[in-house]
């Protein structure tokens, strides 16, 4: 499935909040980490004035010393597993994409807020940078207060969102191999609701809306009911699904949020490279509101 996992840092604890799990999905997948800080050149010379330039070398030199400090303190957290650390200078996003392309098997795992400086850029910034340019696996976990970093976080269950496309469809591949090794159940989930031209009525003829939503309530039941029962003939014991009546995203979330310990697995598409991806609309907005990791897989 993975054959390593990538996890970038910028020395704030907000940044740690993924480890619990980066170490969950690395001891359970058995895979080896490699622990990243880029410090970053141009907000370091953007922040120092004239006169203090010429202490430029001296101060990235001093952030790669704590870069290099804080991954040592964070690698031991990792007992048992293959640990290496990284410390380069570049743009945070651009070097965490070129990390994770030099080995096609790749997950990246990244928490969605951080605070800036020298070696403390703006995670959120650079999650989305990330999000929106590379096309390998990108797990995020969103940064909150609440979140022990020391843990190691438990999952119950793989929530994948579908809509009916084989773009969709196609997370379910890598999600239930998740499921499987992890012994937690899968739950597909599809929003409907009636197309905005359904109530275009006229005096000579009024929609039967009860009716047409409860015929488009059956065909995604049954949708999610057939491919449900696929994945219980293919091994998978633990299978669920739920129709969801509302706006796609706004539904995904709340489901998200009525599953405790869930991690959501949702395909989206476009083309790699920084600045030129736009992601899918209800991806980036499950993304930015889901109080629950999610697992953005990128479909061709």
């Amino acid at each position: 499935m993975y054959s390593r996992i990538l996890l970038p840092l910028d020395g704030s604890k907000t940044a740690e909040k993924v480890l619990p799990f980066a170490r969950l999905l690395a001891r359970t997948l058995k895979l080896p980490v490699q622990l990243l800080e880029v410090v970053d050149i141009s907000a370091a010379t953007a922040h120092i004035v004239t006169d203090k330039a010429r202490y430029l070398d001296a101060i990235i030199a001093e952030g790669e010393r704590a870069s290099r400090e804080h991954l040592a303190e964070v690698a031991v957290t990792f007992a048992g597993l293959h640990v290496t650390c990284k410390v380069e200078r570049g743009r945070p996003a651009e070097s965490i994409i070129e990390n994770a392309e030099a080995d096609a098997g790749t997950l990246i795992t990244m928490a969605t807020h951080g605070r800036s400086g020298i070696n403390r850029w703006m995670m959120g910034s650079v999650a989305e940078k990330v999000l929106r340019g590379t096309t390998m696996p990108l797990l995020l976990v969103r940064g909150s207060d609440e979140a022990d970093a020391g843990r190691t976080a438990e999952l119950k269950s793989v929530l994948v969102p579908l809509d009916g496309s084989e773009l969709a469809e196609s997370a379910l591949p890598t999600a239930s191999a998740l499921a499987g090794k992890l012994d937690i159940g899968i739950v597909l989930c599809r929003a409907y609701e009636l197309a905005a031209t359904a109530y275009y009525g006229s005096e000579d003829y009024l929609p039967k809306y009860d009716q047409m939503l409860r015929e488009l309530k059956d065909e995604v039941e049954g949708y999610l009911r057939k491919k449900a029962e696929a994945l219980q003939a293919s091994g998978l014991a633990k299978v669920s699904w739920v129709a969801l009546e509302g706006s796609g995203a706004e539904e995904i979330v709340r489901c998200a949020n009525a599953h405790p310990d869930a991690m959501v697995a949702m395909c989206t598409h476009g083309r790699s490279g920084v600045g030129r991806w736009a992601l899918g609309s209800v991806t980036e907005k499950v993304v930015r509101h889901s109080a629950e990791p999610v697992l953005v897989l990128h479909g061709a």
